[in-house]
C-alpha cells in the first residue's frame, strides 16, 4: 500500500487572517498578546514578515463557534 503523504502546514499572512476571522489588525495583535489568539511565526531569520499556521487559526474559529453554541444551547 502506498504511504500517505502529509501536506505541510499552510502559512497565511495577516490579510488572510483578517479575512477569515473578521478581526481588525489591532484586535488580532491584542488577542495574541493576551494569549487568546494563535501566535504568528517569523518567516525568516531577522525578517519582519510573519504569518500564522492556518490550522491554528481555523481551530480558533471553531472554538469561537463552540463557545457560542454552549452559551446559546
Amino acid at each position: 500500500m502506498a504511504e500517505q503523504i502529509k501536506s505541510a502546514p499552510r502559512i497565511i499572512r495577516r490579510e488572510e487572517v483578517k479575512y477569515k476571522t473578521g478581526l481588525p489588525t489591532s484586535t488580532i495583535y491584542e488577542r495574541v498578546k493576551a494569549g487568546t489568539f494563535p501566535i504568528p511565526i517569523r518567516l525568516g531569520v531577522g525578517a519582519k514578515a510573519t504569518g500564522w499556521v492556518e490550522a491554528e487559526v481555523d481551530l480558533w474559529i471553531s472554538e469561537q463557534i463552540n463557545n457560542r453554541d454552549r452559551v446559546a444551547g
